[in-house]
């Protein structure tokens, strides 16, 4: 079998959710579960201030598209582009191109594995970037985001600072 690729699929503007469920209604339908993986429609967090209110609302990164994690052959490339309300594949002309690794792993979709021996509460040096040579405590880890906060002092305050797990190490 060949390998699942991810995919951008073009759909008109705020339909991306109906295109998102037609997508999983035809996989269920037509048992293709083993070559169209994954469909996404990707979101994030963002603060608003309404009424002098702030709040946490979720809205898409990229209004009008659609991931898919899919075997790209001839039956799921025409269940695709023929889904109500696809436009059509990213890529030049008809032929999809699949997304690289590194634009997955920026969308936050695939991690680069970087396992770390580190935890919070341990002792750290930063080894590159603007605080290298800084010494610090491990305050919180994001292991989506690949990185670290530690807390420096800075004009005679302690101040918390994010840094990648690739500039550090354990003391």
């Amino acid at each position: 079998m060949a390998e699942a690729n991810w995919y951008v699929v073009h759909t008109y503007s705020g339909y991306e959710n109906k295109v998102k469920a037609n997508i999983e209604k035809t996989i269920e339908n037509r048992h293709l579960e083993e070559q169209i993986l994954e469909v996404r429609v990707p979101l994030q967090d963002v603060v608003e201030m309404k009424n002098g209110v702030q709040r946490t609302v979720q809205k898409k990164m990229f209004p009008g598209y659609v991931l898919l994690n899919m075997v790209m052959n001839d039956d799921t490339w025409y269940v695709v582009r023929n889904t109500r309300g696809v436009t059509g594949f990213v890529g030049p002309g008809s032929k999809p191109v699949p997304l690289t690794d590194a634009e997955m792993y920026n969308l936050g979709i695939q991690s680069n594995g970087i396992t770390v021996d580190f935890e919070v509460g341990d002792t750290v040096t930063v080894v590159g970037g603007v605080w290298k040579d800084t010494v610090g405590v491990i305050q919180s880890m994001n292991q989506a985001k690949q990185s670290v906060t530690i807390n420096v002092e800075l004009f005679g305050r302690e101040t918390p600072v994010e840094i990648n797990f690739a500039e550090i190490r354990k003391m």
